[in-house]
């Protein structure tokens, strides 16, 4: 993207908001709310920054200590297929806004018209068997068939596995790294990452520069999580970071699914766990697509995204489509094909007469 001058003042206000050291996405939130967006902030006195967030750190968002960063970022967004990403934009991923951390800013590289389909995540063990990596591909390109952009880690073994699945589908991939995006972990799936920022997205929300520390990956976690419709753990340990992002999908409205392996091996015993725990086992793709009740047409939904007019009628099929169990409004948007403006429209009378009820964490429930 071009970063016209402009948009360059807003662009480095949003990115000096992320950079300062010690400014937690708790923080960043705080302050947007009580000022609106970053240039309003640092526009405000340090006593009126002092009343939103500690003294000392106030002090530090009014310094001038990341300008290099900001440059840095500039440029980077200023090359070819390269985007920065805010709260504040249209292309900004919605399915985020739900979770309970959307990051402030997201660096992106590749087609962000995509980040905005309906997407499901694929994770699994960087240890994967022959047969897990063949599952988590054959999984990937169904549900790609199917129309469901995929979305996953790009580490070895079966997010690397559904990554080259989705690639040979229409719908494409989102790899979400847990590096900056101008780095790439692991080196072995460079020419991977090269094949998905030409058909799909590489998506971070850490610095350039940003080294792979262990630390970043549960937190690249919770994008993943947060992206899709629902997360499908092909194989895992019991301590493995797969669990997390289901566990995560799991407290944001979103399905789990898992797919049972030997009682013998240990990459089972995560999957195990999480049936266990209420995942959905899953033997096909079609398990999946039946149980988000995916009816939308994969053509149209690729080729134009969603709808603004109802294609299956009005209230009624709407409570249909949300069924009885709490559903986020993403996952009400996927299955009925209509947008999430035209749904809230439709929900908030339906809510006034008594048909279902809003519960936290953005979920709907069709009451009886």
């Amino acid at each position: 993207m071009l970063v016209h001058d402009r948009n360059r003042d807003a662009l480095a206000s949003w990115l000096r908001l992320t950079l300062i050291p010690g400014v937690g996405g708790e923080a960043r939130r705080a302050l947007l709310k009580a000022f609106g967006l970053p240039q309003a902030i640092f526009e405000a006195s340090p006593r009126a920054l002092s009343a939103i967030i500690d003294p000392a750190l106030a002090e530090r968002l009014l310094s001038h200590e990341c300008d290099a960063d900001i440059n840095t970022a500039l440029d980077w967004a200023a090359q070819p297929d390269n985007q920065l990403l805010t709260l504040a934009d249209a292309d900004y991923p919605q399915s985020l806004l739900s979770s309970d951390d959307p990051p402030v800013l997201l660096y992106a590289k590749g087609n962000i018209g995509i980040l905005n389909r309906p997407m499901l995540a694929i994770v699994g063990s960087r240890n994967a068997t022959v047969q897990g990596a063949r599952d988590a591909e054959a999984f990937a390109e169904a549900l790609g068939d199917a129309g469901l952009t995929i979305v996953s880690g790009l580490a070895l073994g079966i997010d690397a596995a559904a990554h080259r699945g989705a690639l040979a589908t229409a719908a494409g991939t989102i790899a979400v790294i847990g590096t900056g995006a101008d780095r790439l972990y692991p080196a072995r799936n460079e020419a991977l990452a090269r094949a998905i920022a030409e058909k799909g997205v590489v998506l971070s929300e850490f610095p350039l520069g940003t080294p792979a520390l262990g630390s970043n990956f549960p937190r690249r976690n919770r994008i993943i999580a947060g992206l899709g419709l629902g997360c499908l753990v092909v194989e895992a340990a019991l301590k493995s970071g797969s669990l997390i992002t289901a566990r995560l999908a799991a407290e944001t409205g979103r399905e789990v699914f898992a797919i049972p392996g030997s009682i013998h091996s240990p990459l089972s015993r995560g999957c195990h766990q999480l049936i266990r725990q209420g995942a959905k086992l899953v033997e096909s793709a079609q398990d999946i697509l039946e149980e988000l009740r995916w009816e939308t047409a994969p053509s149209a939904t690729i080729a134009s995204g969603q709808t603004d007019v109802p294609q299956n009628g009005g209230e009624e099929q709407v409570l249909a489509f949300m069924g009885d169990a709490p559903c986020a409004l993403d996952t009400l948007s996927a299955r009925s094909g209509l947008t999430p403006a035209t749904l809230l429209a439709m929900l908030l009378p339906m809510e006034l007469a008594g048909h279902v009820a809003q519960l936290p964490g953005g979920l709907y429930q069709r009451l009886h």
